[in-house]
């Protein structure tokens, strides 16, 4: 079947987490992904191991609709295939540390030369200019370094990690709209060119409206925000919503973790939840009769809505809300989520098989095209598809692939 990305061939030689999330996408959305490995392998398929001698999930999960090729590329002769791979493919992709491709002498430069139409993607952590690009980053380090740790959690707490990993996942979505973007531009000019994201700068793009905040800070009070002292940088604020309207996360009965129903008070839809929990002595309140004065005294409306809500449990109380249409959703644990019939509708949750580890359940495709349904594929294993590469995509004979193994093309 005809897919959005089919006739595009990537050759993807990411590991980890954020390139494999990029090329991940770009294979459930029609893309023949050829995953190039080392023959020691991704390191993910041995970390975090839940069965023993299978790979792990946290490969497993990152690696569907893709097909597995070893190549040894400190050999000459798969120097040689890599080098023949690189002149049939439309996007090679890179996460490698500083320098190491121009080390084993591929280069941007000298992949643009064998091939002048291919696009090159990399992912760094700081980028390959500037004073921190020599660093190590690692998902936590790009939160820490992008702006996203200082802003994250209770005003008198310590800073938090997000839950998302936004700079490892966060960058391999905005490495696809970047490859995506440099082929649209190759149908007009016939020109590959060079793709680059770095963790730090994607987290700072998906902490924008902090930079906002951070801007409006030495032009008056943030009304928004549940705290009014501030120095001069944004703060973490809690479960405030950060936008026009009032929101937060509101304890439910019985009082569990997760038992907690985000709530956002609208201006239009406050008189009708006043009526809901306080009746008309509430609705006439001077103190909450507009969003100005509702945000001053945030404190006691959360309190007066946490009191009612001890009554409900969280789906219950969205239900109440939902009647006048209040926007507001559970905290959906990952329990929840796992077992919840929209997920399982809106095909997030897929069983796949797996030869080595059996069943498993893979995240699905989270963008939706009316004309490319998602098939979805099981990761491969360590070099699964290295001969039908080799014969199919290449073109090379059994006896020139048995050449290149005995030479040690495809091995340690």
């Amino acid at each position: 079947m005809d897919k959005a990305l089919s006739g595009f061939r990537i050759l993807d030689m990411t590991h980890v987490q954020a390139g494999p999330t990029c090329s991940q996408l770009m294979g459930f959305l029609g893309a023949d992904v050829i995953k190039l490995e080392s023959p020691a392998g991704d390191a993910t398929r041995k970390q975090l191991r839940d069965i023993p001698d299978a790979d792990s999930l946290y490969f497993t999960m990152l690696n569907c609709n893709k097909r597995s090729i070893t190549v040894n590329l400190k050999n000459d002769q798969g120097k040689a295939v890599f080098t023949r791979l690189l002149g049939i493919c439309d996007v090679v992709m890179e996460n490698f540390g500083p320098g190491v491709l121009n080390r084993l002498g591929f280069g941007w430069e000298k992949i643009h030369e064998i091939n002048p139409r291919i696009v090159m993607a990399s992912i760094k952590g700081f980028g390959t200019e500037g004073p921190y690009a020599a660093f190590k980053a690692y998902e936590n380090v790009a939160q820490a370094m992008g702006g996203s740790m200082s802003t994250t959690g209770v005003p008198d707490g310590p800073p938090f990690a997000t839950g998302a990993q936004i700079g490892d996942s966060g960058t391999g979505v905005h490495l696809m709209a970047g490859i995506l973007a440099a082929l649209l531009q190759r149908e007009r000019t016939g020109r590959g060119q060079y793709v680059e994201c770095a963790m730090m700068d994607c987290v700072m793009n998906l902490t924008r409206v902090k930079w906002r905040d951070h801007q409006r800070i030495g032009r008056g009070p943030l009304p928004e925000y549940s705290i009014q002292e501030f120095s001069t940088f944004t703060p973490r604020a809690g479960n405030d919503s950060g936008g026009g309207q009032l929101g937060n996360a509101v304890k439910c009965k019985p009082g569990g973790p997760n038992d907690y129903l985000y709530v956002v008070v609208q201006e239009h839809v406050w008189a009708a939840i006043a009526k809901r929990i306080g009746g008309d002595a509430l609705v006439a309140d001077p103190r909450f009769d507009n969003i100005e004065v509702r945000r001053e005294n945030q404190a006691e409306m959360w309190q007066m809505l946490e009191d009612f809500a001890s009554s409900y449990t969280k789906r219950e109380l969205m239900e109440v809300l939902n009647e006048i249409n209040v926007p507001c959703g559970p905290i959906m644990s990952t329990e929840d989520l796992f077992d919840d019939e929209h997920v399982k509708l809106r095909e997030m949750m897929v069983e796949l098989d797996h030869p080595e580890r059996g069943k498993w359940f893979n995240l699905g495709c989270p963008i939706k095209l009316s004309d490319s349904p998602v098939d979805f594929e099981r990761s491969p294993l360590l070099g699964e598809h290295t001969d039908e590469i080799l014969n199919e995509v290449l073109g090379y004979s059994e006896n020139e692939i048995a050449g290149f193994k005995e030479a040690g093309a495809f091995t340690r």
